[in-house]
């Protein structure tokens, strides 16, 4: 089982900046794939940024160029660096993990951007 805890969400206002991260633990040995999805009021949950066997990244179109997603090994953390933030970046963001075959999910943390 693989448990997942993020952090670092919060209120901010629109072109500021926020840096989420997710923790995880328990037999976390050989996930294959680490990131972050977000839920709007009203919308489907949707993938941020997802970083697959340590070196593949994919972002989605909304925020390339303004988030970074990262992974520590060592510290069984991934993090997202959110700049530029937008209003309709407000969302419950989620962390994920997946190893074959299951999906973890983190409890979700949010994020206001609002003046």
């Amino acid at each position: 089982q693989v448990q997942l805890v993020e952090s670092g969400g919060g209120l901010v206002q629109p072109g500021g900046s926020l840096r989420l991260s997710c923790a995880a633990s328990g037999s976390i040995f050989s996930i294959n794939s680490m990131g972050w999805y977000r839920q709007a009021p009203g919308k489907e949950r949707e993938l941020v940024a997802l970083v697959t066997d340590g070196t593949i990244i994919t972002y989605a179109d909304s925020v390339k160029g303004r988030f970074t997603v990262s992974r520590d090994n060592t510290k069984k953390t991934v993090y997202l660096q959110m700049n530029s933030l937008k209003p309709e970046d407000t969302a419950v963001y989620y962390c994920y993990g997946y190893r074959y075959p299951s999906h973890y999910w983190g409890q979700g943390t949010q994020v206001t951007v609002s003046s």
